[in-house]
C-alpha cells in the first residue's frame, strides 16, 4: 500500500496528475481544486483503494484532507471517487462546519450526491464532527498552548504527544510560535520516541 508520494508534478491524464517518482509516474485522482504547475515539486499523502480490476490513488497535500475523506468513506454506500467529489466542493473546514451544523444542501451540490444521501452523510457523520469540534474548543481553552496542541495535531501528532512534548519543554518561550518550535524540536528528537 502507498501512503505518501514525493516527487515532481509531470502533467495531467484526464482528471487525474502524475507524480514522477525518480521516474515512476504514478496517476494520482485529487480534488477538482488541485492547481500546480508542471514540474513542479510535490508531496502527497496517498489513500490507497484496490479493486478487482483496479489500483487507484487518491491524493492531498494535507494529513486533516485525507482523514476527512477517509472519514467521508465510512459513510454507507460513499465511496472513494464520491468522497473525492465531495471534497471537491469546498475546504474540508466549510465542509465539516456544514455537516456538523446539519446542514445537507452543501452536499447536494455534488453531482450524484441527492437529498437523501447528502441527509445520510449529516447523520452519519454530525456527531463525531461536532466531537471535533468540541474537542478542539476545549484545547484552545488550556490556554496559550491550546493552540500550540491544535498545530500539531494538524501535523499528525496526538494529543497525548502533544502534551507530553509541552511538558517536556517547560516554560521555553512564551509565543505561540516559540512555543510550537520548541516543541516541534522536542518532538523532531530521537530521545522523545
Amino acid at each position: 500500500m502507498i501512503g505518501k508520494l514525493t516527487g515532481v508534478l509531470s502533467g495531467r491524464q484526464g482528471d487525474n496528475i502524475v507524480v514522477d517518482v525518480q521516474g515512476v509516474g504514478y496517476c494520482v485522482r485529487v480534488p477538482v481544486a488541485f492547481v500546480l504547475t508542471e514540474g513542479a515539486p510535490i508531496s502527497l499523502h496517498i489513500h490507497t483503494a484496490v479493486r478487482d480490476d483496479a489500483i487507484d490513488l487518491y491524493g492531498f497535500l494535507e494529513v486533516e484532507e485525507l482523514s476527512f475523506f477517509r472519514q467521508l468513506m465510512t459513510v454507507s454506500s460513499v465511496g472513494p471517487k464520491t468522497a473525492l467529489s465531495i471534497m471537491s466542493v469546498a475546504e474540508p473546514s466549510a465542509l465539516k462546519r456544514a455537516i456538523a451544523a446539519g446542514d445537507a444542501s452543501t452536499l447536494t451540490k455534488v453531482f450524484g450526491i441527492g437529498k437523501k444521501s447528502a441527509e445520510r452523510i449529516v447523520v452519519e457523520l454530525r456527531d463525531k464532527l461536532q466531537n471535533e469540534a468540541g474537542m478542539r474548543e476545549s484545547l484552545m481553552s488550556t490556554g496559550g498552548d491550546g493552540e500550540v496542541i491544535e498545530a500539531l495535531m494538524a501535523l499528525g501528532y496526538s494529543s497525548a504527544e502533544c502534551r507530553k512534548a509541552l511538558k517536556d519543554i517547560g516554560d521555553v518561550g512564551t509565543t505561540v510560535k516559540d512555543r510550537l518550535g520548541a516543541a516541534l524540536r522536542r518532538l523532531g528528537s530521537p530521545s522523545a520516541v
